[in-house]
């Protein structure tokens, strides 16, 4: 069942936080290895004091078993319809000291992307944004910024419509919420890296969802559609590594159907 609370949530602000995702005893362990894999492998073209790695669950399985927990299942299938999937997966780890990011909406709605939704785009649900708290989020150590309502808007601040990018915005907010929970987004909701004043690293894993008819196949290295749609014209985005087969085939039986498509040799 999805709670009447977080259904108006996402219709009228495009967020709400599922609590308690994360069992609590299993937190520390969870959040020691993603800090781990993700220092291991962080790209090092990420913003300073950014800590990211795209296609973490190649890397890392620690929160595979909780990724189909009933409550967000039932959700992101409210929103997404039957037969969604995960689209990717990235690790982010804001540092202290990092800098407030800019304003956007995220894949396939963020202008600047190769393989982008045009804006005006319809008031539709296409993408689900999904921010897995392993450490508490506070305004202090960097609890990302959002604007409620703007996921209803038809463009962002990508799309070159006044907004600056790098400033306050009149109604952005600071998400709060206690480790081990989720923050889901409707992936055109306007939010922003928020900086880390605090003395400890906010650590966080983010799952995307998409409906089975979105074509991800710009993603993928070596895909038909990325050679022609980014590798022929030079432009930006997203690229998500395969997952060996031999991670899928170690994976929960439930989660092999969000990913099955992004393993090694299937595209």
């Amino acid at each position: 069942m999805v709670s009447d609370r977080h259904r108006l949530g996402m219709q009228l602000d495009g967020w709400c936080i599922l609590e308690n995702i994360i069992p609590q005893e299993a937190l520390e362990e969870i959040r020691n290895q993603v800090t781990v894999s993700t220092n291991l492998h962080r790209n090092p073209n990420a913003p300073q004091n950014v800590a990211h790695v795209s296609g973490f669950l190649k890397y890392n399985q620690s929160l595979a078993p909780y990724l189909t927990d009933s409550r967000l299942f039932n959700l992101v299938e409210s929103l997404l319809g039957k037969n969604f999937r995960i689209s990717f997966t990235s690790a982010t780890i804001n540092e202290p000291g990092n800098a407030r990011g800019g304003w956007h909406a995220d894949w396939p709605f963020n202008q600047r992307n190769a393989g982008h939704v045009p804006a005006p785009y319809p008031d539709t649900v296409m993408h689900l944004t999904t921010i897995w708290m392993l450490s508490s989020f506070s305004g202090e150590n960097g609890g990302t910024l959002i604007v409620p309502g703007s996921h209803r808007a038809s463009n962002n601040p990508t799309g070159d419509i006044g907004v600056a990018p790098n400033e306050p915005y009149p109604t952005e907010l600071n998400v709060t919420g206690e480790a081990g929970s989720v923050l889901v987004m409707d992936s055109r909701l306007w939010h922003a890296t928020a900086a880390n004043t605090a003395g400890d690293p906010r650590v966080a894993v983010v799952v995307r969802f998409a409906p089975w008819w979105l074509n991800l196949n710009i993603l993928m290295p070596g895909s038909g559609d990325r050679k022609k749609l980014v590798d022929e014209t030079s432009k930006n985005e997203n690229v998500i590594p395969a997952l060996p087969q031999s991670v899928y085939n170690n994976l929960p039986d439930e989660l092999k159907s969000l990913v099955y498509h992004w393993v090694e040799g299937t595209n």
